[in-house]
């Protein structure tokens, strides 16, 4: 089986396409399952909304776009799943609604983002005088791990964002081994995937998230990943997979899970080589 679990749809305000287009392109690349995650609604509460995310009244339209794409799916033999990126933030009082939408909602995949981008998260950071790139990483990770911790996701999203978009100067991750860990730990504690984002590529410094001496820790620790090509677009599904399939399999990571209905699905590596390599 080959997969693709982070794509997006118009209603984010930065995505193109119609979601049977992202369909018609899974099955020219040959991959057979995706699961679209837009970004969740958060109104009221701080966070942009406008070229963001969906508004709240958008949602039920939402599911049946992901309907719509599935049984453009069923058609030609590819499964689509209904998923979400819900937000990751400090102050959980923030995130009180979007929580109650992640019960009421059946969703197959939530990934958990951390947007340091956004000004609500650079507020908290100016709030709490964190002022150095050191302190900034650190409270970012933090903030992964308690995110993790929290029940609330199945897989951390594209973990290493924090090096692009300037809100520190520079991010190397070897100078922050111990903080990278203990977030690397607590997703093994807590039975919560980490997100191998292959976007990352496309953008910033050119490398996949997370970076590879990241992806060696995970490995080490028994971290369980998922993989998406966060498509904004439906040429961007699959993009990048052939080389980091690759890398993975060098690190030494025998399998990738995806989700449908909550529920952790993993998939050995040799068989998505395998298919892969059928698809050339």
């Amino acid at each position: 089986m080959r997969f693709d679990c982070h794509m997006h749809t118009h209603l984010c305000g930065h995505a193109h396409g119609r979601p049977e287009e992202y369909v018609h392109k899974a099955q020219e690349r040959g991959i057979n399952l995706i699961t679209f995650t837009c970004h969740i609604p958060m109104e009221g509460n701080g966070f942009l909304q406008e070229g963001i995310r969906m508004n709240r009244s958008e949602l039920s339209y939402y599911k049946v776009l992901v309907k719509r794409a599935q049984e453009t799916g069923e058609s030609l033999g590819i499964q689509v799943l209904y998923g979400i990126e819900a937000e990751v933030f400090p102050e959980d009082e923030r995130l009180a609604s979007m929580k109650e939408l992640l019960k009421e909602e059946s969703f197959d995949f939530i990934l958990g983002s951390l947007h340091h981008q956004l000004p609500v998260y650079r507020r908290w950071l100016n709030k709490h005088r964190m002022r150095s790139d050191r302190e900034i990483i650190h409270a970012y990770f933090q903030h992964l791990g308690d995110g993790a911790a929290s029940g609330c996701y199945h897989s951390m999203s594209h973990p290493d964002l924090i090096r692009i978009y300037g809100t520190v100067d520079w991010f190397e991750p070897a100078d922050h081994e111990a903080i990278i860990k203990k977030f690397l730990e607590t997703l093994v504690e807590n039975k919560v995937c980490m997100e191998v984002n292959t976007s990352g590529l496309s953008k910033g410094v050119y490398e996949v998230h997370p970076d590879p001496l990241i992806l060696r820790w995970a490995q080490a620790l028994g971290v369980h990943l998922t993989l998406g090509s966060d498509s904004h677009r439906p040429e961007q599904i699959g993009q990048h997979f052939p080389n980091v399939l690759q890398l993975l399999d060098n690190i030494g990571f025998s399998s990738l899970s995806y989700f449908k209905q909550g529920y952790r699905i993993e998939v050995p590596m040799n068989e998505i080589l395998t298919e892969h390599q059928g698809n050339r």
